[in-house]
């Protein structure tokens, strides 16, 4: 079993919260890590039609099962059932404790920030890190990283990626799309899914992805907004700064899992990601991935963004730390180059304010040259714990 390392703040929680709802995508690993982290509490999953059903026509009866404590899943399913809580958490007394998990990202977070705000910690749970996998198998290399991704279950029983990730698409496809949009023509989202894969790091264009796939750009912002709220995709905002530079607008997408991403663009194997054209994209796109969940992991707000002015200067990665802004630059090559570090020269120029500057490359190198931190993916959660003041 591959360890979690949002574990401890997880455990820790539990003292100062009466309850805690835990939010990511779909076979996550939410259930596994409440049922090992606290085995002795009870536990309902509100996708079993007969308890969702109970849970729905007797909300009170249904909640008086659990007195002192319980793991409800999949709250998204029976969302009434929080404003019944908070009454409970609320009755002067209460010292038991509620743990939410839910797969549907607005609809969890709105209905919980309405009926329980003040009275839940929040934490959000995605599939594994790099890191967390590094761990387990200290081995493995980028490219296998990218094509595997971290669903549990592949790394758990040992299964083709290509066929689990399949079988996930064809299971969102049909049952999570249907829960949260009224989308008729499920071959056209498919192909708009394939489409945005091919899109990964790339400035978000909604009138090319409307032409594209032939749809209207509102319907384009309407499927954007249901890949991100069932965590299959982001979009990651572009940095402003106080400069006057002219600088781009438009997000960048990226994908929660590149073992998702690379199985959408039809990559079947480590050789052929080896060679095919967006390898460095959904290098840049693992980094990306891989220092949100250090920062998710940790409970800290995942304030990311990347920056790009009108001549096409850019890094790829800006990170706020409270006292200025920690420049990230991702090159998926081994060898490096004077040309990787460009980007981070004309940001430091342009802003002024870099605390550290970071350059994660495909090699295994740690040092600093030319005032920048160098790493590989082996050893970027350590230099992200030295960096970064978060």
């Amino acid at each position: 079993m591959i360890q979690r390392k949002v574990g401890s703040v997880f455990k820790r929680l539990i003292q100062d919260y009466p309850v805690i709802t835990l939010t990511g995508p779909r076979q996550s690993g939410k259930t596994t890590l409440c049922r090992m982290t606290y085995p002795e509490m009870a536990y309902a999953n509100l996708e079993d039609p007969e308890i969702r059903e109970y849970a729905f026509t007797d909300p009170k009866g249904f909640l008086a099962q659990f007195p002192d404590s319980v793991i409800l899943d999949e709250i998204q399913r029976v969302p009434e059932l929080i404003s019944y809580i908070q009454v409970i958490v609320d009755t002067p007394g209460f010292s038991g404790n509620y743990i939410l998990t839910g797969s549907q990202n607005f609809s969890v977070s709105n209905t919980v920030n309405q009926s329980l705000a003040g009275r839940t910690a929040l934490l959000t749970l995605l599939p594994l890190s790099s890191s967390e996998i590094l761990n387990r198998y200290p081995e493995s290399k980028p490219d296998v990283l990218i094509y595997q991704g971290g669903y549990p279950v592949i790394y758990r029983k040992c299964l083709n990626p290509t066929q689990v990730l399949g079988d996930y698409i064809a299971t969102y496809v049909e049952r999570d799309i249907r829960q949260l949009s009224m989308i008729r023509n499920l071959t056209v989202f498919q192909r708009f899914l394939g489409l945005c894969a091919g899109r990964t790091g790339q400035l978000l264009n909604s009138s090319s992805l409307s032409n594209d796939t032939g749809v209207s750009q509102t319907t384009v912002r309407e499927w954007l907004s249901i890949l991100e709220a069932s965590y299959i995709c982001f979009r990651l905002p572009p940095f402003y700064g106080n400069i006057s530079k002219r600088l781009v607008k438009s997000p960048k997408l990226y994908f929660y899992d590149t073992g998702l991403a690379a199985y959408l663009m039809g990559i079947n194997s480590i050789s052929q990601l080896s060679v095919h054209p967006l390898r460095g994209m959904l290098f840049e796109n693992l980094i990306v991935t891989e220092i949100l969940k250090f920062i998710l992991n940790r409970r800290m707000r995942p304030d990311l963004f990347f920056y790009r002015d009108s001549n096409g200067n850019e890094v790829d990665l800006v990170i706020p730390d409270g006292t200025g802004f920690v420049p990230v630059e991702i090159k998926s090559g081994a060898t490096i180059s004077k040309d990787f570090f460009k980007g981070l020269a004309k940001f430091s120029k342009a802003v002024k304010s870099p605390v550290n500057k970071l350059l994660v490359y495909g090699g295994n190198d740690e040092r600093v040259q030319n005032g920048v931190q160098i790493t590989g993916l082996h050893t970027l959660d350590r230099t992200l714990e030295n960096s970064l003041q978060i």
